[in-house]
């Protein structure tokens, strides 16, 4: 008989998730400097199956995404080690940030359907093709 589960507990996962990026939230808050990194949300957390990794997504304003992913690699050890307080398990994923490119893709794909779905204004072109020849001109 197996010691342990096989499989995860998907609902755990989930769990764990949510409540890593809820903490973490508050600790970049606090210990990120917004003027360096800008004005950081996350927008979701991914856990390995052993709960080992976590890949943290998350959107900026007032930087470069570069800037903020660099000052938030530069202090994973340091949140990690705060998460770890804060959570009660045994093992607390190592934390790898990643800029989430989603919410400027959908917003980019929302303008470009605005655009295709906005009335076009047919009747200048048709206007014009039917406006009489000059009167004065002889044929």
């Amino acid at each position: 008989m197996a010691r342990h589960k096989s499989r995860s507990n998907p609902g755990r996962n989930t769990r764990l998730a949510d409540q890593i990026q809820k903490d973490l939230a508050q600790l970049i808050q606090r210990e990120i400097d917004v003027s360096r990194a800008g004005l950081i949300t996350l927008t979701g957390v991914d856990l390995s199956a052993d709960y080992a990794h976590a890949k943290v997504y998350f959107t900026v304003l007032g930087a470069e995404p570069e800037t903020a992913t660099a000052a938030l690699n530069e202090k994973a050890g340091w949140l990690h080690s705060l998460l770890f307080k804060l959570l009660h398990i045994h093992t607390v994923p190592t934390l790898h940030f990643v800029h989430d490119v989603q919410l400027s893709r959908g917003i980019e794909l929302s303008r470009l359907i605005d655009e295709a779905n906005r009335p076009q204004d047919y009747s200048r072109s048709s206007s014009s093709a039917e406006e009489p020849d000059d009167p004065d001109e002889q044929p």
